[in-house]
C-alpha cells in the first residue's frame, strides 16, 4: 500500500485482520519460527499458523549452520532435513559475541538469498537493532524524531551535553544495542551543576545521545504495532521506573486511540526501515500536538502487553500477513523454489549426479 505524507492512507484498519473472516488454508506449508526461547509468544504463533493449515516449529538460530556440503543449498536447519522452510518468522535472536550474532544474521541473509521469505529479514533487523542507523533512516525519510548524536568521541559527546545543558535541555544516553529500557541514563544540569559525561566503557565506547523531550503530559509514551504497512493496534505505557515507560520496567498498559497522526507516523517509521512488522515507540511533541515523535523502532517486537489491551488477535494478524502478503509474493513454495534454483545453477554434470 502506497503512503503519502499528507495522510492519504494511514492504514488504520485493524478489522481487516478479524478472525471472523474466512481465510484460505495453507496445508502442507512449513514455517520456521526463529527464537532463542519458547513461551507465550511462540505458542500463540504456532496456534495461529496451525489455524491456517501450516505447521510451525521453533528453531534457534544458534543451532543452524551454513554447510556447503549440505546439498543442494548449503543451509542446515534442525527439523527440516535437507529442505528449507517455506517461510521464516523471526521472533528472537539471542545475544552473543560479535561473531556469533554475525553468523546468526548471516543465516537469515542466506535464507533470503535462497528464496525463502523472512519476516522480518536480516537487513531490516540490522537497521532496527542499531539505534544510530534507525535515527539516520528516520531523519532521512522525514519521520519526526528527537535530535540524535552517535559518536565514538567522548570529547564530542561532552560538547553536545554542554551545549544542550546551556540551552536548558537534557539528553538521554542509551546503549547502541539494547531494548526494554535497560541502560538508559538521563544527563543534564542539576541544581545548576553539569555532571561530566559518564564513562563510555559500559556503552562499548560509543555514545548514542538523544535529546530528552518534555511536555505538558509527561509520564507516558505510545507503542504502535505496524503489520504489513498498516497500524493495527496502539497502547499507552504509563508509569514504570521514573521516566522510562517500558512494559518490562513496570509500566501499565492502557488502550490508546489510533488517530491519523499516530498511525501515519508509525507506518512511515516502519517503512523507513523496511520492516514487515514493527513496534514503534512514540511520544508527544510539545511543539506540535499533531506530530508525535518516534523514539525507537523495534524489529523483533514483543506484544504481550499490547495484547492485554486490544481485542485484535495479534498473533493471527501476524500469521495472516506473512501467509497472505509476504508468502503470496513467492510463486512456488520457497523451499522448492530455492532448491530448484540452486540445482539449476550447477554445472550439467553435477546436476546429473544429484538427479
Amino acid at each position: 500500500m502506497m503512503l503519502t505524507r499528507n495522510g492519504a492512507k494511514t492504514g488504520v484498519e485493524p478489522e481487516a485482520h478479524s478472525t471472523a473472516q474466512p481465510r484460505p488454508a495453507h496445508a502442507g506449508l512449513r514455517i520456521a519460527i526463529m527464537t532463542d526461547e519458547t513461551g507465550w509468544h511462540t505458542a500463540r504463533l504456532k496456534k495461529a499458523f496451525r489455524a491456517r493449515g501450516a505447521e510451525a516449529r521453533c528453531v534457534d538460530l544458534a543451532d543452524c549452520r551454513i554447510d556447503t556440503t549440505w546439498q543442494p543449498h548449503g543451509l542446515a536447519l534442525p527439523g527440516f532435513g535437507r529442505t528449507l522452510p517455506d517461510a521464516v518468522f523471526v521472533r528472537g535472536i539471542a545475544g552473543g559475541t560479535f561473531e556469533q550474532v554475525t553468523l546468526r544474521l548471516g543465516i537469515l541473509h542466506a535464507l533470503r538469498e535462497s528464496g525463502v521469505p523472512v519476516y522480518n529479514d536480516a537487513r531490516a533487523i540490522e537497521r532496527s537493532v542499531d539505534k544510530s542507523m534507525t535515527s539516520f533512516l528516520l531523519h532521512r525519510a522525514g519521520v519526526p524524531t528527537p535530535a540524535t548524536w552517535a559518536t565514538e568521541s567522548a570529547a564530542f559527546a561532552q560538547r553536545v551535553l554542554m551545549r544542550e545543558a546551556a540551552a536548558g535541555r537534557q539528553v538521554v544516553l542509551k546503549p547502541l544495542f539494547g531494548s526494554q529500557g535497560h541502560g538508559l541514563k538521563r544527563l543534564g544540569a542539576r541544581r545548576g551543576v553539569l555532571a561530566p559525561l559518564p564513562s563510555l566503557a559500559r556503552y562499548q565506547q560509543v555514545a548514542y545521545l538523544q535529546r530528552y523531550v518534555t511536555g505538558e503530559r509527561p509520564g507516558f509514551d505510545w507503542r504502535v504495532l505496524v503489520i504489513g504497512g498498516r497500524a493495527v493496534a496502539a497502547m499507552r505505557r504509563v508509569g514504570g521506573k521514573g521516566w522510562i515507560h517500558n512494559f518490562a520496567q513496570g509500566a501499565v498498559c492502557e488502550p490508546a486511540e489510533l488517530d491519523a497522526p499516530l498511525a501515519q507516523t508509525a507506518v512511515l517509521a516502519a517503512a523507513a526501515l523496511g520492516l514487515d512488522y514493527a513496534g514503534v515507540d512514540l511520544i508527544p511533541d510539545p511543539d506540535d500536538a499533531a506530530r508525535p515523535l518516534v523514539l525507537e523502532v523495534n524489529g523483533v517486537a514483543a506484544w504481550r502487553g499490547l495484547q492485554s489491551v486490544t481485542p485484535l488477535d495479534i498473533a493471527t494478524a501476524l500469521a495472516d500477513d506473512l501467509l497472505d502478503r509476504k508468502l503470496a509474493a513467492t510463486p512456488r513454495q520457497a523451499g522448492e523454489q530455492a532448491a530448484g534454483s540452486a540445482v539449476a545453477g550447477l554445472p550439467g554434470d553435477v546436476r546429473e549426479r544429484l538427479a
